[in-house]
């Protein structure tokens, strides 16, 4: 009985040992169902899953931002400016790096589509299942009112855009097409450019044809005076005008248009539609919301042109003498009504600058600094002469019309200038003396009393010590008499200047009719003298000599007029 008891227990525990296996690998399967069940039924991941690289990026760790913002471009398209360092890499890594990852897309014919996958606090841009790039928050100019939902949108359409062109650039089929198409608007553009030369050549001649047909129904034969008017140079030169304005906005559309058949060059053309219709937009406005401060700035004008007519006014009166002041003289009337004309002018522009379109812009403080920069380097003489011209003419050193001496330079004033004064001489030229030189010589004026007192011109003779000196006087005198030009007051008078070595200096002092006739008066005088000195038989001592000759050297009358000269 023993060795079957042990022999069942034993099958028994064997029983229960299989039985304890089954029920391990059922569990174990039963586990590995619902493990998979369980795995079955876990949603996907879903927007705030971020990628392993950019969780702490998410977070808000690992990106700063970047001094140095770069553009990431593609097909010659700006798609982005990237702003914030990511992960140590810069703004330029970062563009150079999607810019790869782009053009490898390309390269193997991937365009697309681009979206945009949404984290924590960032965007991934994706191109087929492939990321391109990643926008932060730093990316985002806040204070120009971006949004970095905004931004992302905005780089999704730019980004498909390049791709699309990016494709079609490496399909020979369209840039054919597009070949085509750039040669017909070239021609286009050529044959318009043409007729508008054509037509301003026809209308241009026609325009003398036109105006001598209008004279003629008029009555006027005279079309010589037409010729020589200004009339039709000045409807030649608005034809002129209008015809390079147009041929200008042809050229324009014309080189838009090839720009815009081509993918790369497409961008280039548009930037340069949209730059001329933002210009007549810009001008526009401008003309609109400028016509208060034009109106403003034509009052001032208007206003300041009033003003200066009543000044004038009241200077001519000064000036022809109707009206007198004490502190004012009638020549030094013409420069001050200019002076003060001037100030008047200045102060009207510096009232109306702030009123003028574009007073505010780049390109008048430009002129602003130019003209500052040229009156700081030019205002050291500048301002030496005009000052200059202040002191000539308020001290009423010259007046138009005087003949005078400055230094060498004889003749008559015949301009009074701001910065230089103008005499023309006994010869005929024109000098122009600068009126710093004027003020600092000596200046001599020989008409400012010859009107009431008379200004005495001198002459000198010398004489030997043997020859009475109330002759010489007389024959000096005589001589003036027998001279016309001279006035008769004040009488003509004769002085002994000096006894020198060898004979005695006699100066016959006369006074001119007219100052400016001092050259052809003089040589009457001195013929008249020489005339004289030889028919009283009496030696003219000049130059000096060293023993006294055997007989005077003096001209018989008989020879007088030896040949060639003849007798009046």
């Amino acid at each position: 009985m023993a060795p079957k008891a042990l022999a069942g227990a034993e099958s028994s525990s064997a029983a229960s040992g299989v039985r304890g296996v089954v029920r391990t690998v059922t569990l174990c399967a039963v586990l590995l169902g619902a493990a998979l069940a369980a795995r079955a039924q876990t949603p996907p991941p879903t927007a705030q899953t971020s990628p392993p690289a950019l969780v702490g990026v998410a977070a808000g760790e690992g990106a700063e931002r970047s001094g140095e913002p770069f553009t990431f471009t593609f097909a010659n398209r700006p798609i982005v400016v990237l702003r914030a360092t990511v992960l140590g890499r810069r703004p330029a890594e970062r563009a150079a790096g999607a810019g790869r990852i782009v053009s490898d897309l390309v390269s193997q014919g991937i365009s697309g589509p681009v979206a945009s996958q949404a984290f924590d606090t960032l965007f991934l841009i994706n191109v087929g299942s492939r990321a391109v790039l990643a926008l932060t928050e730093l990316d985002v100019e806040e204070l120009s009112g971006e949004t970095l939902p905004g931004v992302t949108a905005q780089t999704v359409a730019r980004l498909q855009q390049a791709l699309d062109e990016a494709v079609e650039a490496r399909t020979p089929r369209v840039l054919l097409l597009s070949a085509v198409s750039a040669v017909v608007g070239l021609t286009v553009g050529a044959l318009i450019i043409w007729g508008l030369v054509r037509v301003y050549r026809t209308f241009a001649s026609r325009l003398v044809e036109a105006a001598e047909l209008q004279l003629a129904k008029a009555g006027i034969a005279d079309v010589s005076t037409l010729r020589a008017s200004r009339v039709l140079d000045f409807q030649r030169g608005l034809l002129r005008t209008i015809t390079v304005v147009l041929g200008l906005v042809v050229t324009y559309s014309t080189i838009t248009f090839i720009l815009r058949r081509f993918p790369y060059t497409r961008p280039w053309g548009e930037e340069m539609r949209g730059y001329l219709l933002s210009t007549i937009q810009t001008l526009g406005l401008g003309v609109l919301d400028s016509i208060p401060g034009l109106f403003t700035v034509a009052l001032i004008f208007v206003m300041t042109r009033f003003l200066t007519r009543l000044v004038g006014l009241w200077f001519k009166g000064i000036e022809q003498g109707r009206t007198h002041v004490r502190w004012l003289y009638p020549e030094t009337a013409p420069p001050t009504r200019r002076l003060v004309t001037g100030l008047l002018w200045i102060i009207a522009l510096v009232m109306a600058y702030p009123y003028m379109p574009g007073s505010g812009s780049d390109a008048f403080k430009g002129m602003s600094v130019f003209l500052g920069l040229i009156v700081t380097f030019g205002s050291s003489g500048l301002v030496n002469q005009i000052m200059s011209s202040f002191m000539l003419t308020y001290s009423r050193a010259l007046r138009v019309g005087d003949f005078v001496r400055i230094g060498d330079v004889e003749g008559t004033v015949i301009h009074l200038g701001l910065l230089s004064t103008k005499v023309k001489t006994i010869q005929g030229e024109e000098v122009t003396i600068p009126n710093a030189v004027v003020v600092s010589q000596t200046t001599t004026d020989y008409t400012r009393f010859s009107d009431r007192e008379g200004v005495l011109t001198p002459t000198s003779v010398t004489i030997g010590y043997d020859t009475p000196w109330r002759q010489v006087q007389a024959l000096l005198l005589l001589a003036a008499e027998r001279t016309p030009g001279l006035r008769k007051e004040p009488k003509p008078l004769v002085c002994q200047m000096s006894l020198e070595d060898f004979y005695v200096k006699y100066t016959l002092f006369v006074c001119l009719e007219h100052q400016d006739q001092r050259l052809v008066v003089m040589h009457d005088l001195h013929g008249n003298i020489q005339d004289l000195f030889n028919e009283y038989g009496v030696q003219i001592m000049s130059p000096n000599y060293i023993v006294d000759p055997s007989a005077p050297k003096v001209v018989p009358k008989k020879n007088w007029y030896a040949a060639p000269a003849r007798p009046d």
